[in-house]
């Protein structure tokens, strides 16, 4: 390129070759630019699409989901090593498999360690086509060439670009693995799933890009002690993210359990330090116990273990129980938790924890079974709760007697009610009332 005429090209040295052109001015230039393309346009003219949802089959995803996989989204489940992820996603592929094409990419197992996992379900697997690939340019091609109406990734960290020389696994590689499957499943309308390994942290492996870029991260959690395992949504742009879905681990795969409560109350009962706890798990409740155990100890300072909830919530909570209820136990070790590996970060718990831990002081079962829910304020007041209608109505599904909230409003239905609810004022009457005797 030349600001004037040459004859002879000063790059190649041949003559006439030059010829006139007009240069328009690059986007970052002022001036007046002829743009021939899409405008900019107002959003109240921009057409709505329906979301068609594709049911996995497994029902507490799809409650997680929003009630499926959207066509084109990609959704990231992570966990820990064992904990379920490809039985989980192999169960979901058995049941889309039925009504489009299903494929299943492996780049951790062998298509014969895929077979002896799907024997082992109950759902008929025989309609998944398994392509054991870790190149990601043999799986675009694959994709371009034959779009299935569903596929997943296992794992997303196994695949490698040959146009990088990194290691699988490398954020580098991730973010380029990442981008391109994004592509794909945008511009052929394909339902992705990808498996994501985590850290020693509990953090998905690779760069927070890789987060970014897909359409819904499912975080699956569990041990290997219980069979129950949680999947909490971290980002869905095609629904909530605070749904929970609860699964149960058993030989013939994972089964989704409906009722929550029956399991986190399996060892409920009229015992010393024990609690019932409303919580709420996204549209629905879900009764959880709250236990606590109080001793003497020689340490100093004493012991504050929480299990479940907020360590800094226990130390406030006990902190109020000492200087406004009367309740002491500065020094005596203090154990928290929520039975069955259950979780209750909710403020509203304040009550619950402070019951029990006075019923382990006193050594001193609650009357009855006992349901409490409540913010507890630096003064010892009860603040309201918000769902306390779903929160009575759980409790009063199962059998709870009696239930114990700070000030209830106008909205709860008397019908939902268990037989006594007693809104107290502040912490000192609410464990005054909750250990009279029922009756009197």
């Amino acid at each position: 390129m030349s600001p004037r005429w040459l004859g002879k090209c000063p790059a190649c040295g041949e003559w006439d070759t030059l010829k006139e052109g007009a240069v328009l001015p690059s986007p970052g230039r002022r001036g007046p630019v002829s743009v021939a393309g899409p405008r900019a346009i107002p959003l109240s003219e921009v057409r709505a699409l329906a979301e068609e949802r594709i049911p996995t089959g497994v029902s507490e995803l799809d409650r997680v989901l929003g009630g499926g996989i959207v066509p084109g989204s990609l959704v990231l489940i992570g966990g820990e090593p064992g904990i379920g992820k490809s039985t989980l996603v192999l169960q979901a592929l058995a049941h889309m498999s039925a009504s489009r094409p299903a494929l299943l990419v492996t780049g951790e197992e062998s298509p014969t360690q895929v077979r002896a996992r799907a024997q082992r379900l109950t759902a008929s697997c025989d309609a998944i086509v398994v392509y054991p690939e870790t190149r990601l340019e043999a799986i675009a091609e694959l994709l371009e060439a034959s779009p299935p109406g569903i596929c997943a990734i296992d794992s997303v960290q196994t695949l490698t670009s040959d146009s990088l020389e990194s290691a699988p696994g490398s954020p580098a590689q991730v973010r380029q693995v990442t981008a391109e499957l994004v592509r794909i499943a945008k511009s052929r309308d394909i339902a992705m799933i990808l498996v994501g390994q985590v850290t020693k942290d509990g953090g998905l492996a690779g760069p927070r890009l890789l987060e970014h870029l897909v359409d819904a991260v499912i975080s699956f959690e569990g041990d290997g002690v219980r069979a129950q395992r949680v999947l909490r949504a971290l980002k869905n742009r095609f629904g909530s993210t605070n749904e929970t879905g609860i699964l149960e681990m058993r030989m013939e795969g994972l089964v989704s359990v409906d009722d929550p409560s029956d399991i986190y109350l399996a060892e409920a009962g009229e015992r010393v330090g024990s609690c019932l706890f409303p919580a709420i798990e996204g549209t629905r409740a879900v009764l959880v116990e709250v236990q606590a155990l109080v001793g003497p100890t020689d340490i100093v300072p004493p012991r504050r273990v929480a299990g479940g909830i907020d360590r800094t919530r226990l130390a406030q909570v006990l902190a109020v129980m000492s200087r406004h209820a009367g309740v002491r136990v500065g020094d005596q070790d203090v154990f928290v938790s929520v039975a069955g590996g259950a979780r209750a970060p909710d403020p509203a718990a304040d009550l619950a924890i402070a019951l029990a831990v006075a019923s382990a002081a006193r050594n001193e079962p609650l009357p009855g079974p006992v349901a409490a829910m409540g913010e507890i304020g630096l003064t010892g007041a009860l603040r309201p709760v918000s769902h306390a209608g779903r929160r009575l109505r759980v409790s009063a599904d199962h059998s709870v007697a009696r239930a114990f909230t700070g000030p209830l409003g106008d909205s709860v239905e008397v019908g939902v009610r268990p037989a006594v609810v007693h809104p107290a004022v502040d912490l000192k009457d609410a464990i005054r009332e909750a250990f009279r005797p029922v009756g009197g």
